[in-house]
């Protein structure tokens, strides 16, 4: 089964003919802080169980659900995600929050923070430097195996657009919300 997808400006259309979109955000709960939709609610994907957020919206399953993340991939997952549940009525939002502010949807700005996808793409290449320091200084060939499994990992991520280190990071005490907005506080 196919997963339905919609640019960003038919949503404005829909919301501004009064239709109501349930809109689900599933992107890190700093990400949303940052910029999101201004009706989202925030679901991140590493937490998302489609029978409880169905049962959040009072039976109306026949109505779309619509996911959004930053830039469409993880929105993807989390549509596959309802489908293997059995939950079909599902929509991606093509192109994801930087589409939407890029197309001028109305959204909510609150605390800067760095981007998931650039915390990765830092930790990694830390990885790889200190292994191949490390291998060099040393001597020891084995060291060399570190920037060799993190390139292994980063080629895996490519092929299967999910990556594992990218959870581990989004699970950091920086990467999450306390009640009160601010950050660095785990749940």
């Amino acid at each position: 089964m196919s997963i339905a997808v919609i640019k960003p400006q038919e949503v404005a259309e829909l919301s501004k003919k009064g239709q109501k979109i349930d809109l689900i955000d599933v992107r890190t709960p700093v990400e949303f802080r940052e910029v999101h939709v201004d009706f989202a609610r925030n679901f991140p994907l590493d937490q998302l169980d489609p029978a409880a957020l169905m049962q959040t919206r009072n039976g109306s399953t026949d109505e779309p659900l619509y996911f959004i993340c930053r830039s469409g991939s993880r929105g993807q997952q989390a549509c596959e995600k309802f489908l293997k549940a059995g939950f079909s009525n599902v929509v991606n939002i093509e192109g994801g929050t930087l589409a939407c502010v890029e197309d001028g949807l109305p959204v909510v700005r609150g605390k800067k923070a760095m981007s998931l996808e650039r915390q990765v793409r830092t930790a990694a290449g830390f990885i790889v430097l200190a292994g191949a320091v490390a291998a060099m200084v040393t001597g020891n060939i084995y060291l060399a195996g570190i920037p060799a499994f993190v390139g292994a990992g980063l080629m895996f991520a490519g092929i299967t657009d999910s990556c594992a280190m990218g959870m581990l990071i989004s699970k950091m005490p920086w990467n999450q919300i306390n009640d009160d907005g601010g950050c660095c506080t785990v749940k």
